[in-house]
């Protein structure tokens, strides 16, 4: 990959090349180490779920222990794709590991989780209510507005689609109420790791960690996050080289977690990975922004309102990213 000799002239995606094998033998090795060695399990557990994250990390896993210590689980729920599943046990088909399906609707009925969300969503949308589908979605970087707001979106039976900004309060009982599922889903996963005496393995890529996008104890929980130091685009290029399927490769990004389709665009990042990963490393490299401007096609005024957001981020991150605080 290149360094920080990278020159502003010069600065485009290749920025962002990887060697595989060379990062591939360097992060298997160390998920040896750190699985068997520091934290002494004998395998590791694996959340699947059907997208490019989940498949390298299993993949590297997979490559660090071998196929019959790791254990794949499937956890779909009532708003989950269609093709969720199908992705998921393809991609554990073409490792040989082990697989268990935890179907986690019924908990999530059981705590409320779309009970909340859907009194939240009617605060806005009287009418909302059986047969309707919805999302929260964000407004644009690109905008150039310092403050990011969100709406709801829903989708009804009769096939209208209709948009209105959250208030505050409402946004955030939609956001807590749907972090159940990643909490959930975690549960899960430590049960099976418990049982197994195996670790658990997070997903997060680089760009996820930086600007927390993961839900505290949810998919922020792990014993060790193998992807974590790689940008996105960087893990499609491991992905490709380790020979995950590619219709996992082919699957634009997505949150999986309402019930309309919703892109990581517009839920968190305003920018596809490809060009907010370049932006995050001009920035960290101290790159000028008529550079990165010129790289991802945008104004360089556009990519310091990213920079903007990407610093806005970062600060409430930094909550996320706390270890619990103690007296002594």
């Amino acid at each position: 990959m290149i360094g920080t000799e990278t020159t502003q002239a010069a600065f485009t995606a290749d920025a962002l090349r990887l060697d595989p094998e060379l990062a591939a033998r360097r992060i298997t090795a160390t998920i040896a180490d750190q699985v068997t060695r520091q934290l002494r399990r004998k395998g590791a557990v694996v959340g699947l779920s059907g997208g490019i994250d989940s498949s390298v990390t299993a993949a590297l896993c997979v490559r660090a222990l071998g196929p019959d210590r790791v254990l794949g689980v499937f956890m779909p729920e009532r708003d989950s794709s269609d093709d969720t599943l199908a992705l998921s046990q393809a991609v554990a088909d073409s490792l040989g590991i082990a697989t268990v399906l935890e179907d986690i609707t019924d908990t999530l009925d059981a705590v409320g989780c779309y009970r909340r969300r859907d009194e939240a969503i009617r605060s806005v949308f009287p009418e909302f209510g059986p047969g309707y589908r919805s999302k929260i979605v964000l407004s644009n970087v690109l905008d150039g507005s310092p403050y990011r707001v969100f709406s709801a979106v829903i989708h009804s039976p009769d096939g209208r689609v209709h948009r209105k900004r959250l208030p505050l309060g409402a946004y955030q009982t939609v956001v807590a109420a749907t972090n159940f599922k990643q909490r959930v889903r975690k549960m899960m996963e430590y049960y099976h790791a418990d049982r197994l005496n195996y670790a658990v393995a997070g997903t997060p890529n680089r760009l996820e960690y930086d600007q927390g996008f993961f839900v505290k104890n949810g998919d922020g929980s792990a014993d060790f996050k193998p992807i974590a130091h790689l940008y996105k685009t960087q893990v499609y290029q491991l992905a490709e080289h380790l020979g995950v399927p590619e219709a996992i490769r082919n699957r634009p990004p997505t949150t999986d977690t309402y019930s309309m389709p919703q892109s990581q665009e517009e839920f968190f990042f305003s920018l596809p990975y490809e060009q907010m990963d370049l932006c995050l490393w001009g920035k960290d490299h101290h790159i000028e922004p008529e550079a990165v401007a010129a790289a991802i096609g945008i104004t360089a005024e556009q990519v310091q309102w990213v920079w903007r957001d990407i610093d806005a981020k970062r600060h409430a991150a930094r909550y996320l990213h706390e270890k619990p605080l103690l007296v002594e």
